[in-house]
């Protein structure tokens, strides 16, 4: 469809695309169980992802009894491991999902992936839910560099340059993927049904969306007000 006001539109991974939580928290409490820790709930663990599973780490640790860096050193690979071969039990596409990529591929949109998440972790997950043919390009936390995972602007840039250039959007659930965006100069939308750790009004994206079947509407506004 001729007109659409973006080439190329970018989705955060975990609390975005995909509810990530149920895989993510059994990932953590099987780690914290290591240390004789208590387990977390959904509920618990959801606000502390969004800077990548070793950031969810040690808020875990912070959480049940206090953390240190030779803990969070030792347990770390055993997170990643045990997630990695139970990445996606748990899994779900959020609801219209599916709806909304196949609305802007009809209009000639470029999609993109950039997550916190370690890039082979996203790769995985993505390859197991079938949907690794819908994106151009997946980025993760550790692709760009240390210090370079959002809210810094290189994995957003480069999402641009891998995707040809042109106009662009970003949709995520956290205020990391809304500076992010915006340390880009591009749009961004929040969705409310994510993994928020403050109210969505205040993370300062361009629009918000409660359902996925409001996405594309919510870009053609965008086009509207900018």
């Amino acid at each position: 469809m001729a007109g659409f006001p973006f080439d190329i539109v970018g989705f955060d991974l975990d609390g975005t695309l995909l509810d990530t939580s149920a895989d993510l928290t059994d990932a953590l409490n099987h780690a914290l169980s290591l240390v004789d820790r208590g387990p977390l709930g959904v509920a618990e663990v959801m606000p502390m992802v969004g800077r990548g599973t070793r950031y969810m780490l040690e808020r875990g640790l912070k959480a049940t009894g206090g953390y240190d860096d030779e803990l969070l050193a030792r347990l770390y690979p055993e997170l990643i491991d045990y997630y990695r071969a139970n990445i996606a039990r748990g899994t779900r596409p959020y609801p219209g999902l599916t709806g909304a990529l196949d609305a802007l591929k009809s209009r000639g949109v470029t999609l993109a992936i950039v997550t916190n998440k370690p890039e082979s972790l996203a790769v995985k997950l993505i390859g197991e839910l079938g949907l690794t043919e819908r994106f151009r390009t997946v980025i993760g936390g550790d692709t760009m560099g240390p210090g370079n995972a959002k809210p810094s602007a290189a994995p957003i840039l480069e999402m641009i340059r891998r995707c040809g250039g042109g106009r662009a959007a970003f949709v995520g659930d956290s205020i990391f993927d809304i500076e992010a965006g915006r340390n880009a100069g591009i749009p961004s939308v929040a969705v409310s049904f994510g993994f928020l750790t403050q109210p969505v009004a205040e993370l300062g994206a361009d629009v918000v969306v409660n359902h996925f079947d409001a996405l594309v509407p919510a870009l053609e506004r965008l086009r509207a007000d900018t």
